[in-house]
């Protein structure tokens, strides 16, 4: 059976020439064997010579540390020279016109994606506004440069513009939530914007991703702000958050039931600024006739409330 046998062999020899440690030339021979009909001995067979010479041999190039002084070590995200001029909302919305047209897979189009959020970071709300108005087009397949670009932007304009969408319905579900995500990475969280996202907790329809985005939010704010619990902002959303708490945890049906467990969630997610909340949460943990679900949730709560809030005589006793 033809398929059993040799079809092709090949056999490669070398000569190699080394003095001091050094290759200085190497001869190859390489011969390939085609037997296409094996029992009438016919086939073909080509055969290639190939030679490897050392020309010449340069000398080391010592390492000059003058040519380091103008070096530095620097994290490679996000990197931009700063600039001191000021910019317009004319500037970036052309921008957004040539993202538009740029394509989508270019390296033309990644710069210009990331220059758009470095100059939304120098406008303020009511240029940020304006430029909404003029920006918000969609491009080719159904992009918006700009909605993909504000949730990197991380100022409390761009937060507060953001808010704005997610309330007047301007922007599709799915961006929503990748704006509620979004909040649990800004590096320096201000007052002003958990003061602008505090209304949304109030809405019927606020989902798992406004709870926990703004109550993220909060936790990194407190770790910079030790009295974070004075914050009126801070104070607001806790209230709200207390609010669905009603003081023992008591749920009605399976709806509220799930509400409920989301809360709770929620508050275990602000840190800090949860400690007021602490005897509700003791209520909640120690009632034997709430749903082991909720009693469990309740204690997962005080993860990151201080130890000075979690005293034995919050406890309820003879419960």
């Amino acid at each position: 059976f033809q398929s059993e046998q040799q079809i092709l062999s090949s056999q490669l020899e070398c000569v190699q020439s080394i003095k001091d440690g050094v290759l200085e030339e190497a001869k190859c021979t390489e011969s390939d064997r085609v037997t296409l009909f094996p029992q009438q001995g016919r086939g073909a067979e080509t055969q290639t010579q190939s030679t490897l010479k050392l020309l010449q041999v340069e000398t080391e190039t010592l390492y000059n540390k003058g040519d380091s002084e103008d070096l530095y070590v620097a994290s490679i995200l996000y990197e931009r020279e700063v600039t001191n001029r000021e910019v317009t909302g004319a500037e970036v919305t052309e921008l957004v016109w040539k993202l538009c047209l740029a394509h989508s897979a270019s390296y033309e189009t990644a710069d210009l994606f990331m220059t758009l959020v470095f100059e939304l970071r120098h406008l303020s709300l009511e240029a940020l506004r304006a430029l909404w108005q003029r920006s918000s087009f969609k491009c080719r397949d159904n992009w918006q440069p700009l909605i993909d670009a504000l949730p990197s932007c991380a100022t409390e304009a761009c937060v507060v513009l953001m808010k704005d969408l997610i309330a007047s319905g301007e922007v599709e579900e799915d961006k929503v939530e990748y704006f509620f995500w979004s909040f649990t990475f800004i590096p320096n969280p201000t007052s002003g914007m958990i003061e602008s996202l505090a209304p949304l907790l109030k809405s019927p329809g606020a989902s798992q991703s406004c709870f926990l985005g703004v109550t993220a939010l909060i936790h990194r704010f407190c770790l910079a702000h030790s009295s974070c619990d004075i914050v009126p902002a801070v104070q607001s959303v806790m209230r709200t958050l207390g609010k669905f708490l009603g003081g023992n945890c008591t749920v009605q049906d399976s709806e509220h039931f799930s509400k409920m467990q989301l809360v709770l969630k929620a508050i275990g997610n602000a840190g800090l600024a949860a400690a007021p909340l602490a005897p509700a949460l003791s209520w909640c943990a120690a009632l034997r006739s709430h749903p082991v679900e909720i009693r469990l949730a309740a204690v997962q709560a005080f993860r990151r409330v201080p130890c000075s809030a979690r005293v034995s005589d919050l406890l309820p006793q003879g419960t």
